[in-house]
C-alpha cells in the first residue's frame, strides 16, 4: 500500500495544535474534535512518530462504516484489507470504545471484531486452523460513536508523551505532549527568555529546549511499527536522519526552571541530563516571589499544583498571589498559566487576556 488514512489523536481541545503540527510536516490535516486525519505513505508514518509534539499517538485508519448490528460490524470488518496490513504470523489484540451506540458492548465488540479479522485473514492465508500469533504486535483499535465505526491500527506503541528522558517525576506529573502544548500556544521565541516558577520534574522547561532547538520529540525512542515487516528499516533511519539534520543544537536558549523544593529541582537536573540539555537548562530552588530579572519581553509558562497536584487551597491561594505581585513588576514579560482554580484571576490581581479550555 502506498498511500495510508493517518490518524493522530490528541487531547480535547489540542486538535488544533496537532493540526498545525501536521501541516508542517507537509501533509494537509482535517481537524475534528481530538482527532487530526491526514494522508501519507510509509514516510509519514514514521516522520509524524518522530516528530508530533502534542498528539498522543499515530494510527493507521483501516477502515469505517455505520453498524447497528453484529452481523453488520462482522461483516463489513471483514471485509477490510486486513491482510494488507497484518501478516500471518501477527499478534492483533483488539481494544475497544463506544459511545452513544447502539452496539453498546465494548467485550461483545471487541470479540466480534477479531472473529471478523481471524475470518479474513484465514481466507486469504489458506489456513483453517488458529492463527499462531507469534510474530510483530499491531494494536487494533474499534471505535464506535454514534454507529459509525472506526477501526484502527497503532504505530507508536507506547504513547507519545513517552519521550524516554524522563527517568523520575513528581506526585502528579504533566504529560510530556501537554508541556509542549503549553509552550507552542505562547508567543515564545527562542531568543527570548523562557521561565517556569513551578517546574516540578522540568518537563515544561525541557519541552521548551527541544522546541528551541527544533529536536524531534521522539528521537530517542523507538516504535512498534519499526518492528513490521512491511515496514522497510530504511524508512526510519531516513527520518531519523531528516530529524538530526533539521535539529539546530546552535541555537542559544535562556531557560531557567525554579521550584520551592529542592528534591524536585534535582529530579529535574536528572531529567534534562537523561534528555542531553543540561547545558541549556537552568534549574534552581527558588520561591515564585523571589523571581527578579532585568531582562525584557521573555515568556512564564506555569503549571501550579492544584486539586490533583496536591496542594491545599490556602497554599495554592497565597502562591497565585505572590505571582501577581511579582510578575506586575515586569511588564515586558508575558504570562501563560494552565489552573483548574476558577478563582485564579481574582487571586493573581488581573484578568486573563485569553482561555484556552483543554479536556
Amino acid at each position: 500500500m502506498s498511500e495510508f488514512q493517518l490518524l493522530a489523536t490528541a487531547a480535547s481541545g489540542l486538535e488544533a495544535v496537532v493540526g498545525k503540527e501536521v501541516k508542517r510536516l507537509g501533509y494537509e490535516p482535517r481537524v475534528e474534535n481530538g482527532k487530526v486525519y491526514f494522508k501519507g505513505d510509509k514516510s509519514a508514518i514514521a516522520r509524524a512518530n518522530l516528530w508530533l509534539r502534542v498528539a498522543d499517538r499515530v494510527k493507521i485508519v483501516v477502515g469505517e462504516f455505520k453498524a447497528k448490528t453484529f452481523d453488520e460490524l462482522f461483516e463489513k470488518t471483514k471485509a477490510l484489507p486486513w491482510e494488507d496490513f497484518l501478516p500471518l504470523d501477527a499478534v492483533f489484540p483488539v481494544s475497544g470504545k463506544s459511545v452513544k451506540s447502539t452496539l453498546f458492548s465494548v467485550p461483545d465488540c471487541q470479540a466480534i471484531t477479531k472473529k471478523a479479522i481471524v475470518s479474513r485473514l484465514q481466507a486469504k492465508y489458506r489456513r483453517s486452523g488458529r492463527l499462531l500469533e507469534t510474530g510483530a504486535l499491531f494494536k487494533i483499535e474499534v471505535s464506535i460513536l454514534k454507529d459509525v465505526v472506526t477501526l484502527t491500527i497503532d504505530t507508536s506503541g507506547a504513547g507519545l508523551h513517552k519521550r524516554g528522558y524522563r527517568t523520575a517525576q513528581g506526585g502528579a506529573p504533566l504529560k510530556e505532549t501537554m508541556a509542549a502544548a503549553l509552550v507552542l500556544l505562547t508567543s515564545w521565541h527562542p531568543d527570548r527568555p523562557f521561565y517556569d516558577p513551578v517546574c516540578g520534574s522540568g518537563t515544561i522547561a525541557i519541552e521548551a529546549a527541544l522546541i528551541g532547538q527544533n529536536i524531534a520529540p521522539g528521537f530517542g525512542r523507538s516504535f512498534v511499527s519499526e518492528d513490521w515487516d512491511w515496514m522497510p528499516k530504511q524508512i526510519y533511519k531516513d527520518a531519523r536522519t531528516e530529524a538530526e539534520n533539521l535539529a539546530n543544537y546552535d541555537q542559544p536558549l535562556d531557560i531557567l526552571g525554579a521550584d520551592i523544593d529542592h528534591k524536585m529541582v534535582e529530579i529535574a537536573k536528572q531529567n534534562a541530563a537523561e534528555a542531553g540539555l543540561s547545558d541549556l537548562i537552568s534549574f534552581k530552588q527558588m520561591q515564585a516571589s523571589d523571581f527578579t530579572t532585568e531582562k525584557e519581553y521573555g515568556v512564564i509558562v506555569a503549571n501550579p499544583p492544584y486539586g490533583e497536584r496536591l496542594e491545599d487551597e490556602a497554599s495554592i491561594r497565597e502562591l497565585y498571589r505572590e505571582m501577581g505581585e511579582t510578575y506586575a513588576k515586569m511588564p515586558t514579560w508575558s504570562v501563560y498559566v494552565l489552573t483548574s482554580f476558577e478563582q485564579f484571576e481574582e487571586v493573581y490581581g488581573k484578568k486573563a487576556t485569553k482561555k484556552t479550555e483543554v479536556i
